[in-house]
This record gives C-alpha cells, structure tokens and sequence, in this order.
C-alpha cells in the first residue's frame, strides 16, 4: 500500500519545525521514513501520537504533525502505555534511543512487552549517548573507548533482540537508518501488528560514534554480512543471493549454493508467524561475523494485547456486578469504612 491509496502524503504528518539533529544523523532519515510509513498506513495525524523519553531520538515528535508527547528519562514505554489503555483506538509510537530505552527505562521495556500493549517501539541504536557528549551506552561493544569509559569499556552490552525475546515479545525487527524502504517496511508491518511490537534502527551517530555500523551497512559489505528476511522465502543472501541458511543441529549455518553438496532446497524458509520463537531468536541473534545479521520482520506473531484484555475484563465486570460508574462499584464491594 502506498500513499496515493491512503489519500495520506508524507508531509501530512510533517510539521513547519526544522529538524535540530547533527547534519548527517542517521535521524533526519528515520524521521523522513516515519513520515512516508504513516501515509502508507493512512492512520491519520489526529488519531496518531508519537511519544518519546529522552536523547537526541526523543526530539523527533516536535518535528511531527500529530500529537506528541516529549516526557521524562526511560519513562516513554509507561506513558505510552498508559495512554493506549486509556484511548485504544489511537496508535501510538513510542521514539526511544539506547540509553532511553535500555537503561533508565529497561524495566518499562521488558514489561511493555510482557504486556503485549498495542504500542510501536522504533528503538535508534547508536551505541553511544549522544545528546549528553558521548558516554558508552548499554548497547556499547565491550572495549568501547568513551568519555566514560577512557580505557575501554569492561562490560559485555545488552542485545536488544535479546531482551525482546526474553520479555516474550512477539513482534521484532530490523533496520539500519540508510537503509530507507526496509525502514519503511519494518515499520509498516509494526504498526499493524496486533501488540507490542519493537522496531530496532541502527543509526549512526556522526559526531561521537561515526562508523559504528560501518561493517555492516556499506554498500560494499551489505550484501555479504546482512540477510533480509521475508516471511515465507528463502532466507538467501550474498552478492546474487548464492549463500543462505540451512540447519545445523540446533544451530545455524551458512552455505554457499552448489558448494560441499548444498542446494537451494537445504535452504531454510522464514517463518515469521511460528509462535515457537527458538529458531526466530537464533536468527535476532546473529551478528554479521560467522552468520550475517538479519534485517526485516523477524518475528510478527499474533496474541491478545494488553488494552484489549483490559477492555474485555472491565465489560464483564460491569455486567456480572452491575457497576456504572466509580461510586457504585465502591458501594456494591463494600470495601470502605468510616474513620
């Protein structure tokens, strides 16, 4: 679906404001993508809000012709939450950066997901705190060298797909910020997941962390340390899609067509939709070294969602015991007493 159809351009969710990132951020393309994605899905402005934390990401909803919500460190994912119970028929996108997202706000992540809350996640992953100069983040590589960390970091950092998939999130998937119409369709396929739904974007920070990505999403490698997955095709890559991913034990391995005995039909189909998410998350977890790092839907698997098991629960409540408002349910439980 295009914009044409929605009747929706890209500049109807565009305010007047200029964008205040770094020339050359990797966010001036997410925000450009985020504005096609909506027109695509034809949702319009009024009944979309975009909220975020803080961090150089969290500036984008004052860019936005929607409603939006610029609240308080790590906090987005709870505010997001809270509004879609309040108001599900809104969609709503929740902005957050690494540190935003992993840290200060790592408990409102994981639980946004165990929730399932009907909420999109576009989370920017530069490695590195941006808006305060340059300290290593919880997505930093171990031996980072930052303001923070002026010898190296000593830590091994957090996966976000792995904490997706440990949070039981059922909708995971990748991006990097050049790459604009997989951005567009990761994005598209979020919003119309039934749930919490994280869209990871590795984004380049070209003031304190330039080239973090570099090794995977030049043109000159891409093509050899990336595979796009699609539900229901092979999951082939490589220079003219000769390599792809076959089984092996319970793990993965990648094979060159036509070598040491390999086929077209050894190569594995992506299942998106599976609700086992084992073979999903080996695939989330791939790195770009031995096997290449996977980009696109990984994972897009339905389940009840949050606000509308809550929907559900206070309809049935209110016929069994007949509440119509606060006063009468207080009054028919008899939970009060006078002091």
């Amino acid at each position: 679906m295009d914009e044409n159809v929605t009747g929706f351009q890209p500049s109807d969710y565009k305010n007047s404001q200029t964008a205040r990132w770094c020339p050359g951020c990797g966010d001036h393309a997410i925000l450009n993508v985020l504005n096609k994605a909506m027109a695509a899905l034809g949702v319009p402005p009024e009944d979309t809000v975009v909220i975020s934390g803080i961090g150089c990401s969290s500036r984008l909803p004052y860019y936005m012709n929607t409603y939006g919500m610029h609240t308080i460190h790590g906090r987005a994912a709870a505010v997001a939450t809270g509004l879609k119970t309040a108001r599900p028929e809104l969609t709503v996108w929740q902005v957050s950066g690494d540190g935003d997202g992993m840290a200060i706000g790592g408990n409102h992540f994981i639980h946004a997901l165990r929730r399932n809350i009907d909420i999109n996640i576009l989370l920017f992953n530069n490695k590195i705190y941006g808006l305060t100069k340059g300290q290593y983040s919880p997505t930093s590589d171990r031996g980072t060298v930052s303001k923070s960390s002026p010898y190296g970091t000593t830590e091994d950092p957090f996966i976000p797909a792995e904490l997706c998939f440990g949070a039981r999130g059922n909708f995971f998937a990748r991006s990097f910020d050049i790459a604009l119409d997989t951005s567009k369709e990761v994005m598209i396929a979020a919003a119309r997941h039934k749930g919490a739904s994280v869209v990871e974007i590795l984004q380049n920070c070209v003031i304190f962390n330039n080239g973090i990505h570099s090794r995977l999403c030049d043109a000159a490698h891409r093509e050899e340390h990336t595979i796009h997955l699609r539900h229901g095709e092979k999951m082939l890559f490589g220079k003219d899609l000769k390599k792809g991913l076959v089984q092996e034990g319970f793990g993965l391995k990648a094979v060159t067509i036509g070598e040491d005995g390999y086929t077209l039909d050894d190569v594995l189909v992506h299942d998106a939709h599976c609700e086992d998410n084992f073979l999903q998350q080996r695939l989330a977890m791939m790195d770009g070294d031995t096997l290449p790092l996977a980009i696109g839907v990984i994972r897009d698997y339905n389940s009840i969602s949050y606000e509308t098991a809550v929907a559900e629960q206070v309809r049935e409540v209110k016929a069994k015991y007949g509440f119509d408002s606060l006063r009468t349910m207080i009054e028919k439980t008899h939970e009060t007493w006078t002091v």
